[in-house]
């Protein structure tokens, strides 16, 4: 075989005995990924960051508040939570609110 003379590197992330050059490739395409960011999109496929302001799709009743927000709710300086699917935000009344991204889209 031709690559009976290559060297083998322990990779500590999988704990597996790999090519020198197998691992080197693999370790430059986790390279491109930062896996503590996570990217939130709204409805329509906009990318959220800390700050934005968003406007509700639908009207969303909120559980525990016994209130309804209606479609058309701007919500101002939302938090990103780490899930690709939840912000957290503030509206006058409800503690504690989070939201579905699916349900909101980027002003």
């Amino acid at each position: 075989m031709a690559g009976d003379d290559e060297d083998y590197v322990y990779d500590e992330v999988s704990g597996e005995w790999l090519p020198a050059s197998e691992l080197a490739a693999k370790q430059a395409a986790d390279a491109g990924q930062d896996d503590d960011t996570v990217q939130v999109r709204d409805a329509v496929g906009n990318l959220l960051a800390d700050g934005d302001s968003v406007t509700l799709i639908k009207d969303l009743d909120v559980k525990g508040a016994g209130q309804t927000l209606k479609r058309g709710t701007v919500i101002p300086s939302i938090r990103l939570t780490g899930d690709a699917q939840e912000i957290d935000c503030r509206y006058p009344g409800i503690k504690g609110l989070v939201l579905r991204a699916e349900f909101v889209k980027k002003r």
